[in-house]
């Protein structure tokens, strides 16, 4: 009920309706990012010049972030991802620093209000204690700066890095543009964005699961990119499919849990996606594969860059 309750209060600004709203200006970022790339001239990393800076200007824009302060929050939101990236010490002091920073936002837009989401919570707490304690709306406008960019800045060059390195990737979609809202969904099924099996789930009373007995306590722990290769639900499921029809991915988790910025997250992939196709059609791995780095110790599994010439 409780999460419920601060869920119903930042679920309007993630409407599929709003976010298309911000599907043009989003465009215009992401052309504004890809002239920089191909500025530079190849090899470029896909995950400095794009997949970083473009999840963080959307986020900072809808939640009302100054996009200039992007180093100091990109680094506290590590803070939220990290398993053991960082001691316990670091996890703590990140946390400390990205609330107080949203504190002192929340104070300057209670001063100069703006039409932006901080805002509107802004209001909603001053307006009805009883909906929102303060500490409440510090942590949620912290929880949604950070998630609402470290999964998209990771999946983005996963995504590239599958279409460029899969038999049907890359030159299928060069050939159908018109493919990518289906695309996107399908590696939103097909690459997992979790390095683990997240948090355990713990029974309330004895039950059956898969033939094994659980019992009342014991904790299990679900695997979502096992369930998105369900093969009682998924034709081929090991198999890239970009023109997968019927797709009930668990990609954006499920039920009351399921991503409040999964239309967002949508939009933005879809957005990249057809920007590079139209930009650099040619894209292609700069470096060999076996020379790409993994980022690790976090919960999120993604590339620490992505070289591609094109």
């Amino acid at each position: 009920p409780e999460h419920t309750r601060l869920r119903r209060l930042v679920a309007k600004a993630f409407t599929a309706r709003r976010v298309e709203q911000l599907r043009t200006r989003t465009r215009a970022t992401a052309h504004e990012l890809v002239d920089g790339m191909l500025a530079a001239g190849p090899p470029a990393d896909l995950v400095a010049h794009v997949a970083t800076p473009l999840p963080i200007r959307v986020i900072c824009d809808l939640l009302g972030v100054p996009v200039t302060d992007q180093d100091k929050f990109h680094t506290w939101s590590e803070a939220i991802v990290s398993t053991t990236s960082l001691s316990g010490e670091q996890v703590q002091r990140y946390l400390d620093n990205l609330f107080g920073y949203m504190t002192g936002l929340i104070e300057q837009r209670r001063r100069e209000p703006a039409d932006d989401l901080l805002t509107a919570m802004a209001q909603a707490r001053d307006a009805d204690a009883d909906r929102l304690t303060e500490d409440e709306m510090v942590q949620l406008a912290g929880g949604l700066l950070a998630a609402g960019h470290e999964t998209t800045v990771t999946q983005i060059p996963n995504f590239v890095y599958v279409l460029l390195t899969a038999e049907q990737g890359w030159a299928r979609l060069r050939a159908e543009p018109g493919l990518v809202p289906s695309a996107v969904e399908e590696l939103m099924r097909y690459v997992p964005l979790g390095a683990t099996a997240g948090f355990a789930r713990y029974a309330l009373e004895d039950v059956e699961l898969g033939g094994v007995l659980v019992r009342a306590g014991e904790p299990v722990l679900v695997s979502i990119a096992s369930a998105n290769r369900d093969e009682t639900v998924f034709t081929d499921p090991d198999t890239l499919d970009l023109t997968r029809a019927v797709n009930p991915h668990l990609g954006f988790g499920h039920g009351a849990h399921h991503c409040v910025g999964a239309q967002l997250a949508r939009m933005e992939l879809q957005v990249v996606l057809e920007t590079l196709l139209e930009r650099a059609p040619g894209l292609r791995l700069a470096v060999p594969e076996s020379e790409l780095t993994w980022k690790s110790g976090l919960l999120v599994r993604g590339l620490t860059a992505l070289p591609v010439s094109w």
